[in-house]
C-alpha cells in the first residue's frame, strides 16, 4: 500500500516514568515537546500516492528507487544521534509501516528536539511513538489516528509501557501487561468486555494546579546500566511499602478525588480539578500525599550509586518537604507540587544550579499525548 499523504508533522511530549513508587507502571506527560516532520521525497511521483499498486523504480528515465531516509536534527542530539536509517524514529517508523501494510519509500525526517537524551525524560519512548504515529497518519491519510494501536505497537517495541503510555495519551497513566494462561487470548469479565492479553493503560485526571520541576544534569545514564543495578529479589516488606505508596498517586495528583476524605472534606466542597489552587488545606493535603507517594524502595536505592549528584539533589529537596524522585531511570530529578513554588524550589537548590552542572525546567503537566498534523 502506498502512503496517502506527502507530509506529516508529529508533536510528542516528554514523559517522566516511575514517579518514585510506580516502577515500570506509572508515567506522566510533561508540556515539553519534540516536533518532527516527515516529508516524502520529491522524486516520488504524486500519482504513486493514489495508486496502491505502484512501486518505486524507473519512469521516463528518472530513478525513483531511492527508498532511504535522510535525518536532519536540530537541538538535543544533533551532534550525537544518527542521521540515517539507524535513527530510532526511523527504525520505529519502518516497523510500523510494515504493520500498517505500507510499502517502503524514501523520506526526509526533520527533527526539532527539546527532550534531553539519556536523562530520564522519555526520549526513546518519544522517538518510538513519533515513528509509529507518523506511519499511522501516512497509512490512513488522517490526523485522527487510533491511539490504542499506536500504544500497543509502541509498548511492544519499547518492552515496557510506562513511558509510551503518557506519550500517547497525555496526563497521568498507570499501565500493565495483562497475562493469561497459555492459549487464552482474553478473559471474560462478568458484565463487561473481555480483557485481552497484552498491554493496557488507565489515564487519570491531573489538576491543572499540579506543577513539575525537572532538574537536568550535564551527564547521562543509560537505561541498561540503571536496570543492571537492580536486585533479582526484593523483600516482602519493601513490596508492600511500594504498593501502599503508588496507590496514593492518583489522589495526590487530583485533589478533587479527596472530597470524601474526612480531613479535607470541608476544603473540597464543590472543588473542581482546576480551581481552589490557593486553598491552603487542599494544597497541604495534596503535597503531603505527593511526598508519601514518591517514596520508593524498589529501584531508587539501588541506582543512587550511578548518579550520586542526582541522589544528593533529591535528599536536599526532600529534606525541605518537596516530593522529589528520580525521573525515569535518571539522572534527571523530578519534583511534583500542587501550586507554583518554582522560586522556592530554585532557592533550595541554588548551589547546584549555580554550579553550572544543572538546569531546571518548570513545566505544566501535558493533558495531551502525541499530536498529528497533515501538511
Amino acid at each position: 500500500m502506498a502512503p496517502k499523504v506527502r507530509q506529516v508533522k508529529v508533536r510528542v511530549p516528554a514523559t517522566s516514568a516511575n514517579l518514585g513508587s510506580g516502577f515500570d507502571t506509572v508515567g506522566l506527560a510533561l508540556d515539553y515537546h519534540d516536533e518532527l516532520t516527515f516529508t516524502i521525497n520529491e522524486n516520488e511521483p504524486v500519482d504513486n500516492l493514489n495508486n496502491p499498486n505502484s512501486q518505486p523504480g524507473q519512469r521516463n528515465g528518472v530513478d525513483f528507487s531511492d527508498t532511504t531516509a535522510k535525518v536532519i536534527i536540530y537541538g538535543e542530539g544533533e551532534d550525537t544521534l544518527p542521521h540515517d536509517e539507524t535513527h530510532l524514529v526511523v527504525s520505529a517508523f519502518r516497523r510500523a509501516c510494515e504493520s500498517f501494510g505500507l510499502r517502503r519509500f524514501g523520506f526526509t525526517l526533520e527533527a526539532h528536539n527539546n527532550i534531553p537524551q539519556a536523562r530520564g525524560m522519555g526520549s526513546s519512548a518519544e522517538a518510538i511513538v513519533a515513528g509509529i504515529a507518523a506511519a499511522a497518519a501516512f497509512a490512513q491519510g488522517d490526523a485522527d489516528f487510533n491511539r490504542e494501536t499506536v500504544f500497543q505497537l509502541a509498548a511492544s517495541m519499547e518492552g515496557h509501557p510506562d513511558n509510551v503510555a503518557p506519550a500517547v495519551y497525555g496526563g497521568l497513566t498507570v499501565s500493565w501487561n495483562f497475562q493469561t494462561a497459555e492459549g487464552v487470548g482474553s478473559v471474560g469479565i462478568p458484565g463487561g468486555e473481555p480483557l485481552r492479553a497484552g498491554f493496557h493503560t488507565v489515564n487519570y485526571p491531573v489538576s491543572s494546579a499540579m506543577t513539575a520541576a525537572v532538574f537536568v544534569p550535564d551527564f547521562e545514564l543509560s537505561t541498561q546500566k540503571a536496570r543492571e543495578a537492580l536486585p533479582q529479589k526484593l523483600s516482602y516488606k519493601d513490596a508492600v511499602f511500594n504498593i501502599s505508596r503508588v496507590a496514593l498517586l492518583p489522589a495526590a495528583m487530583n485533589p478533587k478525588s479527596l472530597v470524601n476524605d474526612s480531613v479535607s472534606q470541608s476544603a473540597n466542597d464543590n472543588l473542581s480539578v482546576s480551581d481552589n489552587v490557593d486553598n491552603p488545606t487542599v494544597a497541604s493535603r495534596s503535597n503531603a500525599l505527593l511526598f508519601a507517594a514518591t517514596q520508593d524502595r524498589l529501584h531508587q536505592p539501588y541506582r543512587k550509586g550511578l548518579m550520586q549528584p542526582s541522589w544528593k539533589l533529591i535528599e536536599t529537596l526532600r529534606a525541605k518537604g518537596f516530593a522529589a524522585a528520580v525521573s525515569g531511570a535518571g539522572p534527571c530529578v523530578l519534583v511534583l507540587h500542587y501550586g507554583d513554588v518554582s522560586a522556592e524550589i530554585d532557592k533550595v537548590v541554588a548551589p547546584q544550579l549555580g554550579s553550572g552542572h544543572w538546569r531546571v525546567l518548570h513545566l505544566p503537566v501535558s493533558p495531551q499525548g502525541v499530536q498529528i498534523e497533515l501538511l
